[in-house]
Protein backbone atom coordinates (compact mmCIF):
# COMPACT_ATOMS: atom_id res chain seq x y z
CA UNK A 1 0.00 0.00 0.00
CA UNK A 2 1.12 3.27 -0.48
CA UNK A 3 -0.36 6.31 0.93
CA UNK A 4 1.07 9.49 0.13
CA UNK A 5 0.69 12.96 2.86
CA UNK A 6 2.30 16.43 2.91
CA UNK A 7 3.89 17.73 5.67
CA UNK A 8 6.75 20.30 6.59
CA UNK A 9 10.30 19.93 7.88
CA UNK A 10 11.93 21.85 10.59
CA UNK A 11 14.43 22.14 12.74
CA UNK A 12 14.92 18.52 12.36
CA UNK A 13 11.50 17.33 12.52
CA UNK A 14 8.85 16.45 10.07
CA UNK A 15 5.43 17.56 10.46
CA UNK A 16 2.38 15.58 8.85
CA UNK A 17 -0.19 18.11 7.35
CA UNK A 18 -3.12 15.41 8.35
CA UNK A 19 -2.79 12.13 10.27
CA UNK A 20 -2.92 8.76 8.28
CA UNK A 21 -5.18 6.39 9.23
CA UNK A 22 -5.09 2.58 9.23
CA UNK A 23 -1.59 2.21 9.48
CA UNK A 24 0.16 0.26 11.92
CA UNK A 25 3.20 1.35 14.38
CA UNK A 26 6.74 0.74 12.85
CA UNK A 27 5.04 0.88 9.03
CA UNK A 28 8.34 2.08 6.99
CA UNK A 29 8.18 5.18 5.22
CA UNK A 30 10.17 7.04 2.96
CA UNK A 31 10.63 10.92 2.63
CA UNK A 32 11.58 13.59 -0.50
CA UNK A 33 12.47 16.77 0.12
CA UNK A 34 10.42 18.88 -2.53
CA UNK A 35 12.18 22.24 -4.14
CA UNK A 36 11.10 25.56 -3.09
CA UNK A 37 8.66 27.13 -4.75
CA UNK A 38 6.83 26.42 -7.94
CA UNK A 39 6.77 24.74 -10.42
CA UNK A 40 7.83 25.37 -13.79
CA UNK A 41 4.73 24.43 -15.79
CA UNK A 42 6.39 25.95 -19.49
CA UNK A 43 9.45 24.31 -18.73
CA UNK A 44 7.27 20.93 -18.80
CA UNK A 45 4.79 22.12 -21.64
CA UNK A 46 1.92 23.25 -19.72
CA UNK A 47 0.38 26.84 -20.16
CA UNK A 48 -1.11 28.34 -16.72
CA UNK A 49 -4.60 27.48 -18.61
CA UNK A 50 -4.07 24.48 -18.85
CA UNK A 51 -2.82 23.25 -15.21
CA UNK A 52 -5.98 25.12 -13.81
CA UNK A 53 -7.53 23.24 -15.72
CA UNK A 54 -6.34 20.18 -15.13
CA UNK A 55 -6.79 20.49 -11.78
CA UNK A 56 -10.14 21.68 -12.09
CA UNK A 57 -11.16 18.64 -14.11
CA UNK A 58 -9.07 16.46 -11.56
CA UNK A 59 -11.09 17.85 -8.40
CA UNK A 60 -14.23 15.54 -9.52
CA UNK A 61 -12.27 12.85 -8.96
CA UNK A 62 -10.70 13.37 -5.24
CA UNK A 63 -14.25 12.64 -3.11
CA UNK A 64 -14.15 8.99 -4.88
CA UNK A 65 -10.14 8.50 -4.54
CA UNK A 66 -9.86 9.22 -1.16
CA UNK A 67 -12.68 7.11 -0.03
CA UNK A 68 -11.88 4.01 1.51
CA UNK A 69 -13.78 1.89 -0.67
CA UNK A 70 -10.62 2.56 -3.26
CA UNK A 71 -8.06 0.90 -0.90
CA UNK A 72 -9.57 -2.62 -2.85
CA UNK A 73 -7.07 -0.83 -5.64
CA UNK A 74 -3.93 -0.32 -3.52
CA UNK A 75 -2.48 -3.36 -4.06
CA UNK A 76 -4.04 -4.31 -7.60
CA UNK A 77 -1.25 -4.96 -9.53
CA UNK A 78 0.70 -7.00 -7.22
CA UNK A 79 -2.35 -9.10 -6.76
CA UNK A 80 -2.68 -9.49 -10.46
CA UNK A 81 0.88 -10.48 -10.89
CA UNK A 82 0.53 -13.01 -8.19
CA UNK A 83 -2.13 -14.58 -9.83
CA UNK A 84 -0.69 -15.79 -12.96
Amino acid sequence: MLKSVEGTYSNGKIELSETPHGLPDDTKVIVTFLEQGDIDLRQRGISEEQAASLRQRLSTFLEDWESPEMAVYDDYDESKIQKR
